[in-house]
């Protein structure tokens, strides 16, 4: 069924009407929400002020699901075994007591590594130099015996321990390997001639926020040009390193063909990754009070795990939500892969627009068994 919307399948039609409730329940609205099952395209749908199907857009941690592919392929390649230390890949790792962190606790936010003193500048991020300071702090708690959200530092563990595995940036493995040959509408870097399809993000700004201690673990110092991580992707310098934390731009559809290319495979072609590897890294690692939130959480490797106040997919779903509300996943129960991409910052948690668009379509996708 074709609309000024865009596209949806035979069967999906709620979804359509879901989206266009949205619209006409808010002139502010703006957002596109992509599906794919058993790896062709049911749903692609944008609207609202100044947001096309093609429009690229912040994504914020939606980044860490786009970058822990790259930390599946390499599991896969059996180069990264989840198993071993953080140090074993990266020596310098083991100072300050962190010579016993797996790489599967590591990457399931249980260093206790959320930032370091001084916090980063923004030129740090994706280097050699911001590794190098992650590696000899010391954590916050024991690591390996609790968990919380390691906002921005989880994308300096995943760079460094590709880069010391491959000799290679993981965002340049990410563009070779997964964006090119799947068309992935995703980017971890975003080139210059790709610039005008970019819109910022809306973001609220909230006059009577708690002061924020300069001298906590925040991640970002006090010299870094943004006084919120709602600012990172309108940077330009940010959206063209493409932080795998929290840097990465795209569309909706590429969000979703991302996650349906990686265990369905897309247009009748093979997924990217064996169900071996799927169940590595999706088998949950944390759940519980998030330390750094006060919120509960559930997390695989890399990857968030649906719980009551995330209920985006089956037990078998997995994937990550951004800052604004985006949420990319992958629902194997279900042969999905879903993106959702709103250009103004919304509130994620349940019922966010995000989760009631997806519960429609696992609906219709149910109903097609």
């Amino acid at each position: 069924m074709q609309t000024s919307l865009g596209f949806v399948a035979p069967g999906y039609e709620n979804v359509l009407a879901l989206f266009e409730s949205f619209l006409a329940g808010d002139s502010r609205y703006s957002a596109q929400v992509a599906a794919y099952r058993n790896g062709l395209p049911v749903v692609r749908l944008a609207g609202g002020p100044d947001m096309a199907a093609d429009t690229l857009t912040g994504a914020y941690s939606c980044s860490k699901g786009v970058a822990a592919m790259v930390i599946a392929l390499l599991v896969q390649d059996d180069v990264l075994d989840l198993d071993k230390t953080v140090a074993h890949y990266w020596p310098e790792f083991a100072a300050q007591g962190k010579d016993r962190l797996l790489v599967r606790e590591a990457l399931s936010h249980q260093a206790g590594l959320m930032g370091v003193e001084g916090g980063f500048g923004l030129d740090e991020f994706t280097t050699p130099a911001a590794a190098a300071r992650l590696a000899a702090a010391a954590p916050a708690w024991e690591p390996g015996r609790q968990f919380g959200y390691h906002a921005l530092t989880i994308g300096i563990l995943m760079e460094e321990l590709c880069r010391r595995i491959t000799g290679e940036a993981l965002q340049d493995v990410y563009d070779r390997r997964i964006r090119k040959p799947q068309e992935v509408d995703f980017f971890l870097g975003l080139p210059e001639d790709q610039e005008p399809r970019y819109r910022d993000v809306i973001y609220a700004e909230d006059p009577g926020q708690v002061w924020v201690d300069p001298l906590s673990l925040e991640g970002l110092n006090s010299n870094a040009p943004v006084s919120t991580i709602m600012e990172l992707p309108n940077i330009r310098s940010v959206r063209a390193a493409g932080m795998s934390a929290a840097g990465g731009v795209g569309s909706a559809d590429g969000l979703a063909r991302l996650y349906a290319a990686a265990t369905t495979g897309v247009d009748g072609s093979q997924p990217f990754l064996a169900a071996r590897t799927v169940q590595a890294m999706t088998r949950e690692q944390v759940w519980g009070l998030d330390r750094s939130s006060g919120l509960d959480n559930a997390f695989a490797v890399v990857f968030m795990k649906p719980h009551p106040s995330r209920n985006f997919g089956s037990h078998r779903a997995f994937g990550h939500e951004g800052a604004n509300a985006a949420l990319g996943f992958a629902d194997p129960s279900y042969g999905l892969g879903f993106g959702y991409i709103p250009r103004r910052q919304e509130d994620g948690r349940t019922p966010g627009r995000a989760h009631r668009l997806a519960a429609e379509v696992r609906r219709s996708a149910a109903g097609l068994f």
